[in-house]
């Protein structure tokens, strides 16, 4: 059963890894923030960007709603895309203040179906973003799916190369408990697992915690 299989990757990468504390942020805005610089980089480099917001006092949705994009694409240089992701924040901001008064409470209170709709009317938040700032900020039962997550299923012989990022969401969903605890965790341990091990190129097999598993 799926559900047997689901459990038995969860226990053995945490066993292996331990838990993972993840989404690293000290509110749900810096972790709205993060989410968003994090497309196409690592999270050193949205680390540092982040830094220079907490050193001028701005990281807060109306404070850095009134910043002009040239002076936020400056402060947030270090995540790389800058002037793009700059204009990715502003949308946010600007759908934030105009929709819900600059309250993350206001958006997350709307429930999963419309919120997650909401967000993805956002330029430049697609999915990954939309549910990474749903369950890690929101603490809402969203299952997160990266590159990580689908090169691990791909080469377990649990997803399929024409599957989309629903059809890889649901699969977890459907068989899982809907819980945010347990969704962040698993997320987390498959991205170590494809850092670690499951690598686009040269992965490490023979010592993965998943070796063997695949779906009978």
């Amino acid at each position: 059963m799926r559900e047997d299989l689901l459990r038995e990757i969860f226990e053995r990468l945490y066993d292996h890894f331990g838990p993972q504390g993840w989404w690293p942020g000290e509110d749900p805005f810096e972790i709205c923030v993060g989410a968003i610089l994090t497309q196409n980089t690592n999270w050193q480099n949205v680390e540092r960007a982040i830094e220079n917001l907490k050193k001028r006092g701005l990281l807060d949705p109306k404070k850095l709603y009134k910043l002009s994009r040239e002076e936020l694409a400056a402060l947030i240089r270090p995540a790389g895309y800058f002037r793009v992701k700059a204009q990715r924040l502003k949308n946010f901001l600007r759908f934030l203040h105009e929709e819900y008064q600059g309250e993350l409470e206001r958006l997350f209170a709307e429930g999963l179906p419309r919120a997650r709709e909401k967000l993805l009317s956002v330029s430049g938040i697609g999915p990954e973003t939309a549910d990474s700032i749903l369950l890690y900020a929101g603490g809402i039962p969203i299952f997160v799916i990266d590159a990580y997550t689908r090169r691990i299923l791909l080469r377990h012989g649990l997803a399929t190369e024409e599957m989309g990022y629903d059809e890889l969401q649901e699969f977890f969903m459907k068989n899982l408990p809907e819980d945010p605890e347990l969704f962040n965790e698993y997320h987390a341990l498959l991205v170590a697992c494809g850092k670690h091990y499951c690598r686009p190129r040269r992965p490490v097999c023979e010592n993965c915690p998943l070796q063997g598993v695949e779906e009978g």
